[in-house]
């Protein structure tokens, strides 16, 4: 299977392709697809909400300016506006809060991207879906659930699988600066975030980031504020609310960084294994395992 992909000097019809979820992994994806031609629409799933905003599209949303290398993200509301950000060539990706059920109208999707990261979720069988169909992180099985897998895990971050399962979901966070898991707080039961603090800030021990309904929330130690929930956010019980980086200089909160980066190649090499790209406009890039 072949398709004829628009190189930005030449006519053609484009790749239409699906993004689920906003967080920094599902931008990152989103910007390298729309680098190799695609049209790409990113589609908003509440569950779990996103902390590291600064290298997301999420803020988008609510019409923030967002830019990713040079990427903006351009927010539809319907299926019209949609389609019509399609038939346009500016630099945008579209987001949306709409699902797959309504995007599914707008054009038969040429490829489909689940980066929603519900570790421990049941997850759908996303082959009839698009003609390419790739799922990120824990509970995807190439050829059951997915056409390709591709591992998020710290140890083989970027692993493209053909058959078979990705790596369970372990619980453990990858270390910065000797902090792992305790680089974040978790909200201990549903409700209502508000935080005046932006992303970026210098934060204290005990500092009071923002409050959970009438809960205060406090940071666990000193450090820069990496990520945290957008303001005014309904939130349930057991997700991450923010997150520290223990690091003062040398800290990153911005932008989109090697983990996301890696994953997001390993999703356009899936494509290129499956023919999706033409020789023509392939780029050269370090091989990924292949199992």
């Amino acid at each position: 299977m072949t398709y004829e992909l628009y190189s930005g000097r030449r006519g053609g019809p484009r790749l239409f392709a699906v993004v689920l979820g906003v967080n920094e992994i599902a931008s990152a994806v989103a910007v390298h697809l729309h680098g190799r031609g695609c049209h790409v629409v990113l589609s908003h799933d509440p569950s779990p909400p996103v902390i590291r905003r600064k290298m997301a599209f999420h803020d988008a949303l609510f019409e923030d300016a967002i830019t990713l290398e040079g990427v903006r993200a351009r927010r539809a509301d319907t299926v019209f506006e949609v389609a019509t950000a399609m038939e346009r060539r500016h630099q945008d990706v579209v987001i949306t809060k709409l699902g797959i059920l309504d995007l599914l109208v707008v054009r038969p999707l040429d490829v489909l991207v689940d980066a929603r990261m519900q570790k421990y979720q049941t997850i759908p069988d996303l082959r009839q879906l698009a003609r390419v169909t790739i799922g990120l992180g824990p509970g995807f099985v190439a050829g059951e659930n997915c056409q390709f897998a591709i591992e998020t895990h710290p140890a083989r971050v970027g692993q493209i699988i053909q058959a078979g399962a990705t790596f369970q979901a372990d619980g453990l966070a990858r270390r910065l600066e000797g902090r792992g898991s305790e680089r974040f707080v978790y909200s201990e039961v549903p409700g209502r975030w508000h935080t005046p603090i932006e992303i970026g800030s210098r934060v204290f021990k005990d500092y009071i980031v923002g409050y959970l309904g009438e809960r205060i929330v406090r940071a666990p130690f000193d450090g820069t504020l990496r990520g945290v929930v957008r303001d005014g956010t309904e939130v349930p019980a057991g997700v991450k609310l923010l997150e520290v980086d223990p690091r003062v200089r040398g800290a990153v909160w911005a932008g989109i960084e090697e983990r996301p980066r890696r994953i997001a190649q390993a999703v356009t090499s899936a494509l290129t294994l499956h023919d999706a790209i033409p020789a023509s406009i392939k780029v050269k890039r370090k091989p990924y395992l292949v199992r």
